[in-house]
């Protein structure tokens, strides 16, 4: 078996769902009648369709899953991660405005797993460079988050 990371953290808008929490939807969000998940304006948001799948896999591959994310809609971000009924996966939360680099700080000192145990999925070419610096793997989600995605990010940290 492939050496696995200890925690597997991901970025939330266009790496899980496929818009800024803070500026396309609107807030407060709910599930209606059909099962949906809508904003205020009763619009549908959805997920990427792999992310549960991809969640559910690492969860049983046993490795730590955490969401780092610099939005300003804190509470919206959660209220999302709660309604899709993804929460169970994530075993730390770090979300707030400010450097990927905090937020990893934070993980590292919460979790105490080492930076070279981690591993990093985000859209954000910047978060990807500041966070590697780190020592951390980090992977550069191109279009969504998708198992595609996952196993080529695992065979690259299984190297490093």
């Amino acid at each position: 078996m492939a050496r696995l990371p200890q925690l597997a953290v991901f970025d939330l808008d266009y790496t899980l769902w496929p818009f800024w929490v803070d500026t396309h939807v609107e807030p407060p969000f709910h599930k209606s009648r059909d099962w949906s998940v809508r904003d205020s304006n009763e619009k549908i948001i959805r997920l990427y369709p792999e992310v549960p799948n991809v969640l559910e896999h690492l969860h049983g591959l046993g490795v730590s899953i955490a969401a780092a994310s610099r939005t300003s809609e804190i509470q919206g971000a959660n209220q999302l991660l709660e309604l899709f009924n993804l929460t169970q996966y994530f075993a730390h939360k770090e979300i707030y405005p400010g450097c990927k680099v905090t937020h990893f700080e934070r993980l590292q000192q919460k979790s105490g797993i080492p930076y070279s145990e981690m591993i990093f999925f985000d859209d954000e070419k910047r978060n990807i460079i500041d966070v590697s610096k780190l020592g951390v793997t980090c992977i550069h989600v191109q279009s969504e988050m998708s198992l595609h995605t996952l196993t080529k990010g695992l065979e690259t940290f299984a190297k490093s």
